[in-house]
């Protein structure tokens, strides 16, 4: 198997497409598309390296909640 990298973009086939979050020799983590990360011992695994990049890299999600409109007003003042 050829040696896989952080952030490349694979297939799977029983997941789809997907990229690499986190590989060691050991383990590699892996953000499907359609169904979220999964985690696989790397010496098992077989998937099909489609590109060194995402094609359309995942928006990070921003957490936490907006601040009441008030709230700021009364900071600013």
């Amino acid at each position: 198997m050829k040696a896989l990298r952080e952030g490349q973009y694979i297939r799977h086939e029983l997941f789809g497409f997907g990229f690499i979050s986190e590989t060691d020799a050991d383990r590699t983590t892996i953000h499907f598309d359609t169904c979220g990360t999964k985690k696989f011992v790397t010496n098992l695994m077989a998937v099909d390296v489609i590109a060194d990049a995402h094609p359309n890299p995942p928006r990070t999600r921003r957490g936490g909640r907006k601040k009441p409109v008030a709230a700021l007003a009364a900071k600013t003042a």
